[in-house]
């Protein structure tokens, strides 16, 4: 499989092959790797999730409400600190 990067993405690349003393596809199969990994992991949560609200196992709440609770949070969390 060949894979194209940009002169940036590349650069940064071969900078991470000196300091590690890996091969490129050494560090690119890793990095994709662990995407995957992530990627199967979040799409888990998120069919979960739709699980849940389908259910109404999970109460679905307004953007506004979302914001409103997170800023009070962390209002709180700051006054604790």
């Amino acid at each position: 499989m060949q894979v194209n990067l940009s002169p940036d993405l590349s650069a940064r690349l071969q900078r991470w092959t000196e300091e590690t003393g890996c091969s490129p596809d050494e560090l690119v199969a890793d990095a994709m790797a662990g995407y995957l990994d992530e990627l199967s992991r979040t799409r888990k949560m998120l069919d979960t999730r739709y699980d849940g609200v389908r259910s109404g196992a999970v109460r679905l709440i307004e953007g506004e409400d979302a914001l409103r609770k997170l800023k009070e949070r962390t209002q709180a969390q700051r006054r604790r600190e």
